[in-house]
């Protein structure tokens, strides 16, 4: 069974997706790859994990959370789960172009492959692909809309500086 529940967040509205486990999907509600709602899934804000989701997106959103600790579950092809996975270690506050990433993967004329994977994270926000830009610095690329991207990063920023 798939569940999902609703986040009002400062950038939007967002869906969490769990298996009943695991987060499977965090979702922008405007993001053009968002899992779309099937008939067999149930709203059930009980579920694990979306109280801890919840309490840890409030945290950073208030500025107090730097980095997130739930039960991920995210479903890609081998590569798509390296480049996720290589995201969740771009520091809080950062940016990496997507062919920084590519050769932090040790594959560094990549970069277009990781772009399209970047671009299907399932997880926005906790697995932090708003935090790849283009090479020039110039900000490109998001599901969630650039004004969205660049708001995470400014937010950030902000309160990277004040700790």
């Amino acid at each position: 069974m798939i569940y999902f529940s609703f986040y009002e967040s400062p950038v939007q509205t967002l869906r969490l997706v769990s298996d009943g486990r695991s987060l499977i999907g965090l979702y922008m509600l405007s993001d053009k790859h968002a899992a779309i709602c099937q008939s067999d899934w149930l709203e059930d804000n009980s579920v694990p994990p979306f109280s801890d989701t919840k309490q840890q997106l409030d945290a950073y959103f208030a500025g107090t959370l730097t980095h997130f600790d739930l039960p991920l579950q995210m479903q890609g092809t081998p590569f798509q789960q390296q480049v996720w996975q290589a995201l969740t270690t771009i520091p809080y506050g950062s940016t990496l172009s997507y062919g920084e990433l590519a050769h932090q993967l040790g594959q560094p004329n990549a970069s277009r492959a990781v772009g399209l994977a970047n671009g299907r994270n399932p997880i926005s926000i906790i697995v932090p692909c708003h935090r790849v830009i283009a090479a020039n610095g110039k900000l490109t690329g998001y599901g969630g809309g650039i004004d969205r991207k660049q708001w995470l990063l400014t937010h950030e920023r902000l309160t990277h500086m004040k700790q």
